[in-house]
């Protein structure tokens, strides 16, 4: 559930919090409603990776906002008022049996195709990478070397 800091009911915005950005922005909120891929696509997003505010101060400083995969399930499912984190969580983790494909109703067909579109836990699409920096966020790139 949604934690910002609240001050006489009248909820605090943190400057910090991709969250906060994301439950409070109606273009978003309307992307991730509409679209089951685009709201699953964003939830991959969120998961093992480091987001910064496109700001001077947080870069300098290195101040980061991350979440676990079970928060970013709850993200999603929070905007889209539906269901919880578990609807989300692993859902990148896909593997179908194309020889189970001519049993399936049209409506197995649709949800199978729909999960085929998406990606796994910790990719950034485009599309998504451009709408968090319109946002004011960019994802921090590891360059660190093992």
């Amino acid at each position: 559930m949604i934690d910002w800091d609240q001050e006489d009911d009248i909820l605090i915005p943190d400057q910090y919090n991709l969250e906060y950005d994301l439950v409070t922005t109606e273009w978003v909120i309307e992307k991730v409603k509409a679209d089951k891929v685009y709201a699953q696509h964003l939830y991959a997003a969120m998961c093992n990776n480091d987001f910064m505010r496109n700001e001077v101060w947080p870069i300098l400083t290195e101040k980061k906002w991350s979440c676990s995969w079970r928060h970013a399930g709850s993200i999603i499912a929070d905007i889209r008022g539906e269901g919880d984190y578990m609807d989300w969580y692993c859902s990148g983790i896909v593997d179908a049996d194309a020889d189970q494909w001519n049993i399936l109703s049209e409506d197995s067909k649709k949800r199978l195709l729909e999960t085929k579109a998406h990606v796994t836990e910790s990719i950034v699409t485009d599309e998504i990478r451009k709408d968090l920096f319109k946002l004011g966020w960019i994802v921090v790139e590891d360059n660190s070397t093992d």
